[in-house]
């Protein structure tokens, strides 16, 4: 057998559960995992500049390709208490990244050593295993664990806490011989399957709400194949965006009481059947549940047990992975197809892209400063169905997710659940790293921008290109929208007169020195007519200098975007301008009838 420290045990065991890539900060209780990462040699490595940031750059880094998990490493104390809001994030969006913490010696952890925190215990309420590790040859069998349940059921974190001193015990361990341990996923029967779509040919006008559940298994192409066998019509949640084209004849908008489509949450509201698959009926989504559910019959699939019946109790549940489940939609479908018995659900589905040319949100505005629809409706036409975006929360994702239009899987990468400020440009970097050939878009406004910009400098050291569009009001816009309702406005405008950018008025951070002064590049834009060009520019630069490249977009100082302020998807307040003639919304995916 061979022998070695448990913290290359460790790394070798990385290496055969797949990981090319981590992100990470090094400190004294984690250099002997640092020096045998280096001595094992095949993966690598990328600094973080904040160790949160390392965090969501491995969400990013997960959620670009089917099969990847983000591997984050930090010291002890702060370091892993900075890699929460990354953990609470990944638990929410059902994504496995793996967390690994150095820890103060076994003998003075709980004698309040330097940076000696309970970081397992912290951590628990977030990840799907989190485990301080205190005989080293355990080592190799915690992470196998890790990656079996990282895999298994509903996808999730995990945080492995390594003492120093069990880092650098020898143990034995032989990697020629170790096998990552099987996947468990649960399987819907036939029988189960068989009730569905009965349930579904029972009803005259169904729909299938399409959950990130499907992206995370795989089966884009198996919910496509079932939507076009059926004639059903999808509704993508925020999270399973792109799994249909927006432009396929089947996608129905999305629904909610945010970010949502005019025309998707209509077609809802006349709906009387929905087949949630790999869905968790977020409230956000829902809204308010006797509107949701009223008149309509549920059957709802997810890979999580207990996920059923959580938010409300369907007509009828099933535990299976959604890949499982559509492989067996899709057999059973074809079958009743090949025997004429699937109704004809072309008039239904025609009544959803009748409402799709109809109901539209206008984009196209000339005004000084920019309105934040014309940047949306002008990265339309500059970035293409092969571009990833990557966005957050604010405003300025809850417009984007609006009115940009995505075709693919995992071109919308998007913190759902937790929504932390800081996050898109750390998860950028990430998505940037797993696919070096896709051109990268992220999206945030400037308070989310101005969290986490210090990740700037780890694409300018690694060479690690995107583009970031960047709309600056100079407010919390989202917060000051919900103060609406209690008549305030407080302590969310950011404005101020900077003193070395006079230019700006009361725009105050001067972004674009700040981008340059990490090694970025950066464009500002104040005028709607010259946004195109300046994401022709920012591409070329990205493209030449590989690096990330800032596109700031001067907004003007209050939008108020559509969203419901009753909790009900029937009542969604149209601030601004609705599209009433063709030039009005110049990319939608359907043209508009008036």
């Amino acid at each position: 057998m061979a022998r070695m420290t448990a913290a290359r045990a460790a790394v070798e065991i990385l290496k055969r559960e797949g990981v090319a890539d981590a992100f990470g900060v090094p400190g004294a209780a984690i250099n002997p995992f640092y020096a045998a990462l280096k001595a094992s040699g095949g993966i690598t490595h990328t600094l973080a500049r904040h160790v949160e940031g390392a965090s969501h750059m491995a969400e990013g880094y997960t959620r670009a390709h089917p099969g990847n998990i983000g591997v984050c490493i930090g010291t002890s104390g702060p370091a892993g208490t900075d890699m929460i809001t990354g953990l609470y994030s990944a638990t929410g969006d059902s994504i496995p990244i793996l967390c690994i913490t150095g820890q103060a010696p076994t003998a003075v952890i709980h004698k309040e050593d330097f940076q000696a925190v309970d970081i397992a215990s912290i951590a628990k309420p977030v990840t799907k295993m989190a485990v301080t590790v205190l005989e080293a040859a355990q080592v190799p069998g915690v992470f196998q664990q890790a990656f079996h349940l990282m895999r298994s059921g509903r996808p999730g974190p995990v945080l492995i806490d390594l003492p120093i001193d069990v880092q650098l015990k020898e143990i034995e361990f032989d990697p020629e011989t170790y096998e990552p341990l099987p996947v468990y996923k649960p399987a819907a029967s036939r029988a189960q399957i068989e009730k569905a779509i009965g349930m579904l040919n029972a009803s005259e006008r169904p729909l299938i709400v399409a959950g990130g559940g499907i992206i995370n298994a795989d089966a884009a192409e198996l919910l496509v194949e079932f939507a076009e066998l059926t004639g059903t019509p999808v509704v993508p949640t925020l999270m399973g965006w792109g799994l249909l084209p927006d432009d396929h004849e089947l996608n129905a908008g999305m629904v909610g009481l945010q970010t949502s489509h005019r025309y998707g949450n209509a077609t809802f509201l006349e709906s009387d059947f929905v087949l949630g698959i790999g869905n968790r009926w977020a409230n956000r989504h829902t809204g308010k549940l006797d509107v949701y559910t009223a008149g309509r019959t549920f059957v709802h699939i997810d890979i999580e047990p207990t996920q059923i019946g959580r938010i409300f109790a369907p007509d009828y549940g099933i535990a299976s992975d959604a890949r499982a489940a559509l492989e067996l939609f899709v057999e059973v479908a074809r079958e009743l197809k090949a025997a004429g018995a699937l109704p004809d659900r072309s008039v239904w589905a025609e009544a959803a892209q009748e409402r799709k040319a109809a109901l539209q949100r206008r984009t196209h505005f000339d005004d000084i400063p920019i309105k934040p629809q014309r940047v949306y409706e002008e990265m339309n036409k500059a970035f293409g169905p092969e571009t990833r975006y990557v966005s957050t929360i604010g405003l300025s994702q809850i417009a984007g997710a609006q009115m940009l239009h995505v075709y693919r899987p995992r071109h919308w990468i998007n913190c759902g659940q937790a929504g932390p400020l800081g996050w898109t440009i750390p998860a950028a970097l990430g998505v940037a790293k797993a696919d070096p050939e896709a051109p990268v878009v992220a999206l945030s406004g400037d308070y989310d921008f101005q969290f986490m910009l210090e990740e700037l400098a780890v694409g300018a050291q690694h060479r690690i290109p995107y583009v970031h569009v960047l709309v600056n009001n100079s407010y919390l816009g989202l917060i000051r929208q919900a103060q609406r309702a209690f008549e305030i406005d407080f302590q969310v405008n950011l404005e101020f007169e900077n003193l070395n950018s006079p230019e700006l008025g009361v725009y105050g951070v001067d972004h674009v020195k700040v981008a340059e002064g990490l090694g970025c590049k950066a464009i500002r834009v104040t005028y709607p007519a010259e946004l195109g060009e300046a994401f022709e520019q920012a591409r070329k630069l990205a493209a030449e200098h590989r690096v990330p490249v800032v596109v700031e977009a001067i907004l003007e100082r209050v939008t108020n975007i559509s969203m419901s302020t009753t909790n009900d998807i029937g009542n969604v307040v149209e601030f601004e301008e609705i599209a009433t003639e063709p030039g009005h919304a110049p990319t939608s995916i359907r043209t508009l009838k008036v």
